[in-house]
């Protein structure tokens, strides 16, 4: 009897063609030649009518932005872009790239995280919203870079605008200063600087190179068709490697459109009025959407139909469920085909039922270190409770398996960074025989589907797809002389499948007892004192990096012979 074929192996005859692309000048060029006339971009004006921009338009614009930073002197200089998902923002990112390194930056970090970043990089400019510039700028003398040019995408007056740069990059450009075209990218160096923590003095920079991301473009293209006539909403943060990659460059790459949503709040109303056909987005949103389509059929359904817990669709005749399905792609914009889903696992239920409305749900996996994509479900093969399949040119294994399988996902390919920023030690623990240790646990089934169990690095991922790591959050809590030591983990809450923010306290009760001008402090002035300490630290973080509960023990934690605290064991009881 002849062996059966593994999906995975399967899935390697079945790929979509792609054209190769290198590095995003060629990919920048190419589009703006193959997709001139064709909508890159779909945008609204001042008084809220949309307008499209073409690829010829948008390649002009990187170009003329190249040109006048080139001009200023920042060929091959670290340029740092900040601020809400737009257009600008887009345009600033790939005429960076191309010029110099890249350096984006998360515009909810904390003003002096964002400073450090510039710090640490070595940033020569910033290009970004009012609001992010004029928080650093009020804070200017932390600025190690006296020179720094601020670049602003709101302001019409300054000088250095970002209309105005445009403007004097197309004079330039016009009267024959065309260095911008003749700019050679080696698409194997560092180009585009990631920052993946937010600790003053402990930023962990990602280091990739352009081939890195136009190979995870390649090979997303080869198992997701991207049809020109697509429209991709962009609601995740483009500062992320998930968005910036699969959201903006992979339809650039494709001729497709993209549309910016507005803000979380405007989500419906966005849709309603781009009509997008492609979201990338987290389980959160997703969950969300299939709430609202559940609670809007059974108000509209026949009672008999109606279901108080659970999905009336899969009950419904033939008929009914043509209706409904017409209904819900209307309210999405009409066009919806496939929702892409990555950062978090998605409920499989819920999967399913978008499914059987006739709207793809893909999740996948990936990590910033990895450009991001490692595996994801295809159009040709979906499984819904797994992460999928590898992407093509990527391979995964599992190292040190136990007797289930599972053990540390470990994976190669041509996506897989260059290195973490001025940090070879960490390098080379992290990447061995050129192998990428993603600190995450998992196991591969008998046809290479990817079920992520766990992980083994502490990073804490909230539902909504935000990183966080417990170390930034520590540092925050270990400054205050008056506590000793800290650990920051996730916990889950009874009825709620949201991950929070548990910080265990072991206070310096010397140093409390002195604060206290020599009295011995009684429980309820610990408790004040801690809980004080830990409402200062979230007013310098993000909201979803805010302490949501402390406990606070009486004694040390549990320590390696290095004295570093324990993250298992009985550290991690916080009960």
């Amino acid at each position: 009897m002849k062996k059966n074929i593994p999906i995975a192996e399967q899935l390697k005859k079945k790929y979509h063609k792609t054209e190769e692309v290198t590095n995003f000048k060629q990919m920048l060029y190419r589009s703006g030649d193959i997709y001139r006339a064709r909508t890159a971009f779909k945008l609204k004006d001042k008084d809220g009518n949309i307008i499209s921009i073409t690829y010829g338009d948008f390649k002009n614009d990187v170009v003329n932005l190249g040109t006048t930073l080139i001009k200023k002197g920042y060929l091959n200089k670290r340029i740092a872009v900040i601020g809400k998902n737009s257009y600008k923002w887009c345009v600033s990112y790939l005429a960076a790239s191309i010029v110099g390194i890249v350096v984006p930056i998360d515009k909810e970090l904390h003003t002096d995280d964002v400073i450090n970043f510039m710090n640490v990089s070595q940033c020569v400019a910033v290009l970004g919203d009012d609001k992010n510039l004029s928080s650093v700028l009020d804070n200017i003398q932390k600025v190690e870079n006296p020179d720094t040019l601020f670049i602003s995408f709101d302001s019409k007056d300054n000088k250095n605008s970002f209309d105005n740069l445009l403007s004097e990059g197309k004079k330039i450009y016009e009267a024959g200063f065309t260095d911008f075209d003749k700019i050679e990218v080696d698409p194997d160096e560092l180009r585009i600087l990631l920052f993946t923590s937010g600790t003053t003095g402990n930023a962990k920079g990602v280091c990739l190179s352009q081939r890195n991301i136009c190979s995870n473009i390649l090979s997303t293209y080869g198992i997701v068709k991207v049809k020109r006539s697509d429209l991709f909403f962009s609601v995740l943060p483009l500062h992320h490697t998930y968005e910036c990659t699969l959201g903006f460059l992979l339809p650039i790459y494709s001729g497709a459109s993209i549309a910016h949503c507005e803000g979380l709040r405007y989500i419906a109303k966005n849709m309603a009025e781009f009509h997008p056909s492609v979201i990338l987005c987290v389980p959160l949103l997703l969950e969300k959407l299939h709430k609202n389509i559940i609670k809007s059929m059974n108000k509209s359904l026949p009672a008999k139909y109606v279901k108080s817990d659970g999905n009336p669709y899969h009950d419904l005749p033939l008929i009914l469920k043509k209706i409904v399905r017409t209904k819900v792609k209307n309210t999405l914009g009409g066009r919806l085909r496939v929702f892409i889903v990555g950062a978090a696992a998605v409920n499989p239920n819920i999967a399913a039922d978008f499914r059987s409305l006739k709207l793809n749900t893909l999740q996948g996996y990936g990590l910033t270190e990895c450009s991001p994509l490692v595996a994801g479900n295809t159009d040709f093969f979906q499984r819904d409770d797994s992460a999928g399949l590898p992407i093509p040119n990527v391979e995964y294994k599992i190292e040190n398996p136990n007797d289930e399988g599972v053990g540390e996902i470990i994976v190669k390919g041509p996506n897989v960074m260059l290195g973490y920023y001025e940090d070879d030690a960490r390098t080379k623990e992290t990447i061995v025989d050129g192998w990428f240790h993603t600190g995450d646990l998992g196991r591969i089934d008998e046809n290479g589907y990817l079920y992520i169990t766990g992980r083994c690095k502490s990073v804490i991922v909230t539902k909504n797809g935000k990183n966080i790591y417990p170390e930034e959050v520590e540092a925050h809590l270990n400054d205050n002389p008056l506590i000793a030591e800290s650990l920051v983990s996730g916990i889950q809450k009874e009825n709620d499948d949201e991950t929070y923010v548990n910080a265990q306290i072991y206070p310096n009760i010397g140093a409390i007892t002195e604060y206290l001008k020599g009295s011995v402090p009684t429980k309820e002035e610990v408790w004040k004192i801690v809980s004080d300490a830990v409402a200062n630290v979230n007013k310098n973080l993000p909201n979803y990096k805010h302490i949501k509960s402390f406990i606070i023990r009486d004694k040390e934690f549990e320590k390696t012979t290095t004295q570093k605290v324990k993250r298992y064991g009985d550290n991690m009881k916080t009960k």
